[in-house]
């Protein structure tokens, strides 16, 4: 019997992600597409927020890219190591609705997020067309999943090193120009992607759903980290969301406020990396 909280599978996906699937059924039985868990891998870790990527056989696979202190830390754990704690499912789940055709569009690691949503459309029987965007070809993950989960497959990069040459969006208005009519789309990513996006849906009168990923600590809307204002009203991505009507996001209020939490991140690892080598100095001495 695995052990509380036990890593069971860890993959390298690419050289900024992984993934890992842990021991945690009774999550895993009440998960639904769009929810997602908070983890520590130590108990002096910071708490981390990632969307659940898949909940089978009692296990809750997350994918996380390797950006800060805290994912840096968790990149550590291996299979067996045992994470300090998980709490969730967290948030509303992702409205999965008799749609017609939808669009699913995944910028980065926000494909580790679009594909149980891409999923859960798809098993609802809509016909899915999922568009994952990345970098360039080293950076691409999870194609064999995202087939399995959609009707049609658009993998686009950055430089053209692999599949569709430009952005998600570009493909997106090229779908709808060649004739396709998608009845709705989600947007899943870096958050001047969704604000793209959302003006092209805007364009062609397409609702648009958008998940918000910000900064959480406690996961319940006590810390308010995660606030975000919609609709001109504050709401909370951790209990009111992760998803949000993309017409009615304060888009340019969200990206200031990652732009700020970035720096301050970049400062702390700075200062961390100074700090050590300080003490490296001291020892030679």
């Amino acid at each position: 019997m695995p052990k509380k909280f036990e890593i069971i599978h860890k993959r390298v996906l690419n050289p900024e992600m992984s993934s890992i699937s842990v021991y945690a059924p009774w999550i895993a039985a009440k998960a639904k597409p769009g929810q997602f868990i908070i983890l520590r891998s130590n108990e002096e870790a910071e708490r981390i927020p990632l969307t659940i990527s898949s909940h089978d056989d009692g296990l809750i696979t997350v994918i996380f890219q390797k950006a800060g202190a805290g994912t840096m830390e968790l990149d550590l754990l291996n299979e067996g190591d045992c994470l300090a704690d998980m709490a969730g499912p967290l948030g509303k789940p992702t409205p999965v609705e008799g749609y017609g055709r939808v669009a699913v569009l995944g910028g980065g690691l926000g494909c580790a997020i679009a594909l149980p949503v891409a999923r859960g459309l798809h098993e609802a029987g809509n016909q899915v067309d999922l568009i994952a965007g990345f970098r360039n070809e080293e950076r691409v993950i999870l194609q064999d999943e995202m087939k399995a989960a959609c009707t049609d497959l658009h993998t686009c990069t950055d430089d053209g090193s692999f599949g569709y040459h430009g952005f998600v969006t570009n493909k997106l208005e090229e779908l709808i120009q060649s004739g396709v009519k998608f009845n709705q789309i989600f947007a899943i990513g870096p958050l001047p992607m969704m604000k793209f996006a959302t003006l092209m849906a805007k364009k062609y009168d397409i609702p648009c759903m958008i998940s918000m990923c910000p900064l959480m600590i406690d996961g319940t809307g006590m810390c308010g980290c995660c606030r975000v204002t919609v609709g001109g009203e504050t709401k909370f991505a951790c209990v009111d969301g992760p998803d949000f009507d993309g017409y009615l996001v304060d888009f340019d209020e969200a990206i200031e406020r990652n732009r700020t939490y970035q720096t301050f991140e970049t400062e702390r690892r700075e200062e961390e990396a100074e700090h050590i080598c300080n003490l490296t100095g001291e020892v030679r001495k």
